[in-house]
């Protein structure tokens, strides 16, 4: 009788040893497949520029950018704009107002370079001989380069420096004095 009182023995204290070995781990949990990366996505980039000046001649102009990326270094925008002037050289003084829209192309060549075409289309006001004001209009062609370098973020400057080919000093009347433009803005997301 003491062989079965054993083997009960034995099974009661080998049963609690054999329910306490490890379960298996069950296999890890699948994970979907990654989806391949765009090797480009379009953005739209937004900005613009401000200016003032007080004295002789006051001015103040505004000029917001919105651009869209339509390749990984082209750029596509418009920049519409508004200026009012106060010419205070004349007795009175003569008011008069710009306004229009740049579309433009930007290319970076390399690092914050880059390539820039624009057209411009100006409604301008400008002195007559009467004394007051007669309203034109402008339509220019303009090429060159710039720099653009971040400031934090999302956040960059630019500065670029354009040629106007359809600007006429032979006594036909330019929105500018110049055929050579000088820009300075910001951006965020260019």
């Amino acid at each position: 009788m003491k062989t079965p009182t054993l083997s009960l023995l034995f099974l009661v204290v080998a049963l609690p040893v054999l329910a306490q070995s490890p379960d298996p781990e069950p296999p890890p949990p699948q994970q979907p497949p990654a989806e391949p990366k765009a090797s480009f996505k379009p953005s739209v980039f937004v900005g613009g520029g401000v200016g003032a000046g007080f004295g002789t001649i006051d001015y103040v102009a505004v000029a917001p950018l919105v651009g869209f990326r339509v390749a990984p270094r082209v750029d596509l925008g418009v920049q519409p704009f508004y200026r009012w002037t106060r010419d205070g050289r004349y007795s009175p003084s003569v008011s008069t107002s710009e306004y229009g829209a740049g579309l433009f192309t930007r290319v970076r060549i390399i690092h914050g370079l880059f390539g820039e075409a624009d057209y411009e289309y100006t409604s301008y006001e400008y002195l007559n001989g009467g004394g007051g004001t007669t309203r034109d209009t402008h339509h220019g062609i303009l090429a060159g380069a710039g720099y653009a370098f971040p400031v934090g973020g999302n956040v960059g400057l630019y500065a670029s420096a354009l040629y106007d080919f359809t600007y006429d000093d032979n006594g036909t009347y330019s929105t500018y004095d110049s055929p050579v433009r000088f820009q300075v803005g910001v951006s965020v997301g260019f």
